[in-house]
């Protein structure tokens, strides 16, 4: 294996896989993921993709105004309109590449309906769309002899050099570093911020992190999604998600009286955009003084239930509960990040040759807050554009690499134990849904102390560490924005 490479790839998520897919085959490209290829949140993702296909009943400028309604009108037009302009090029392209999409009987696709969409433009495998994509992604991308996959690798360090970028890897154990002329940060979400998250183990922020850390500019950090109907233990950090589409499908919000609630918050009822329903969950959860929610499909065909929603049916069942029968017990819960590195039209950041695609960049197509469905579209659209930039740019590089070291102690001790857990604490108890503003303050102040004492203090390089110092950087930018 060389260590040199036209590009690096962080991350192996929808962004990442179809960038990979979709840069020159005469690259030579390297994909670094952090744990297997199939965690990442795009494998979570549930609900399906959202646009017009084939959809003669549909329109694009529909879906555009309802991710701008969304958004409360605060989407970057010009990257929505490529967003929903384009879908039907990567949807078929998807499709072309082996995704399977549910269809009717008459072999025609189906497509669903989820809150805030005014039309069905949901297509779905299952209730495991973002696994269907990421499988099959992948499956082309092994094909490729032009890329190399490290998985379970972890980004430890990046720097700018003058001929692309240097990158610091840990693998079992030992450090090696990689030198690129381009650099896509497709690093995925930030859910690990929060006691309680819908997102995968990885989420921590790491490009984030990585891209503020090397001059980048980041916006919007503080837009955070929350997920009204993540399923309610409350004992694991990682929280299921009940999909968007069972509420699609015709499913109630009931609070702690089995009473459905939401006619005293918004006319849409249950099927009002993600923001709208968790703000109404928290401020019933006030009025009735409890936090006893439940969703109810119960009243919907059992056998129709069991085909349509496998995975979430069977993911219950472990937990004692019935969808086709009983009332399941939610909450809402840390799910998307609608900021981050940001990025142009064809994802390119302010800083030469370093890109950035998927959750972890802004491209601001979601505006204030994220229509549901869309952020599968986002990867696939934005990383391809960042493929084809990346292109239109290889006569700029030389043909040399510039190559820059890393230095590790071996002998430096490990982090201070506690200090991921306090953060999550703060940022749980501070900017939960309806934000606490002198909490947040004061939260800010901590994390900023911890962040500092991360960066001076001379400690080991490991994963605990990496996602100590992302999380501390996440929680500030996120909290500074918001006092």
């Amino acid at each position: 294996m060389t260590n040199h490479y036209d590009v690096i790839i962080a991350g192996g998520g929808a962004a990442g896989l179809y960038a990979a897919l979709n840069l020159p085959a005469s690259l030579r490209v390297l994909l670094i993921c952090k744990r297997e290829l199939t965690l990442c949140n795009s494998a979570l993702a549930q609900g399906g993709i959202a646009g017009v296909y084939d959809s003669p009943e549909d329109d694009v400028q529909l879906h555009k105004q309802d991710t701008l309604v969304a958004g409360g009108f605060k989407n970057n037009t010009e990257t929505l309109s490529i967003l929903v302009n384009e879908a039907a090029q990567d949807i078929g392209r998807i499709i072309d590449l082996g995704v399977e999409f549910d269809r009717n009987p008459d072999g025609s696709l189906h497509r669903t309906l989820e809150g805030g969409h005014s039309k069905h433009r949901i297509f779905h495998h299952k209730d495991a769309t973002g696994f269907e994509i990421v499988s099959k992604l992948l499956q082309t991308v092994r094909t490729l002899p032009n890329v190399e996959i490290l998985e379970n690798t972890l980004l430890c360090g990046v720097a700018k050099t003058g001929t692309g970028f240097s990158v610091d890897t840990l693998h079992e154990g030992t450090y090696t570093a990689f030198h690129s002329h381009f650099l896509l940060l497709a690093t995925g979400g930030i859910g690990r911020v929060y006691e309680f998250t819908t997102n995968s183990a990885i989420a921590t922020g790491d490009g984030i992190t990585f891209a503020y850390e090397l001059g980048a500019p980041i916006k919007n950090l503080s837009l955070v999604q929350f997920h009204p109907t993540a399923f309610n233990n409350r004992h694991t950090r990682e929280c299921f998600l009940i999909s968007e589409a069972v509420r699609g499908e015709g499913a109630y919000l009931l609070n702690a009286a089995g009473e459905r609630f939401m006619q005293r918050y918004d006319d849409r009822l249950e099927l009002a955009p993600r923001d709208v329903v968790s703000h109404a969950i928290i401020l019933e959860s006030r009025r009735q003084d409890s936090q006893e929610f439940y969703l109810d499909i119960s009243h919907k065909d059992p056998e129709f239930l069991k085909h349509r929603f496998p995975m979430i049916y069977e993911n219950l069942l472990k937990q004692g509960y019935d969808l086709t029968t009983d009332r399941i017990p939610i909450f809402p819960c840390q799910h998307y990040l609608m900021g981050g590195i940001d990025v142009n039209a064809d994802s390119r950041t302010a800083l030469d040759r370093l890109y950035a695609a998927g959750e972890c960049s802004h491209t601001g197509v979601h505006g204030n807050n994220r229509l549901a469905s869309n952020s599968l579209l986002e990867a696939l659209v934005f990383s391809r554009h960042a493929a084809t930039d990346i292109a239109k740019h290889l006569s700029e590089v030389p043909d040399t690499f510039e190559e820059h070291s890393f230095p590790h102690d071996p002998d430096a001790p490990p982090i201070p134990q506690g200090l991921r857990t306090e953060i999550r604490h703060i940022m749980q108890h501070s900017y939960f849904v309806i934000p606490d503003k002198e909490a947040a303050a004061a939260g800010f102040e901590r994390v900023a102390r911890i962040r500092q004492m991360l960066l001076e203090g001379n400690y080991r390089i490991n994963a605990d560490y990496i996602e100590a110092k992302s999380l501390a950087t996440v929680a500030y930018l996120i909290l500074k924005e918001v006092i």
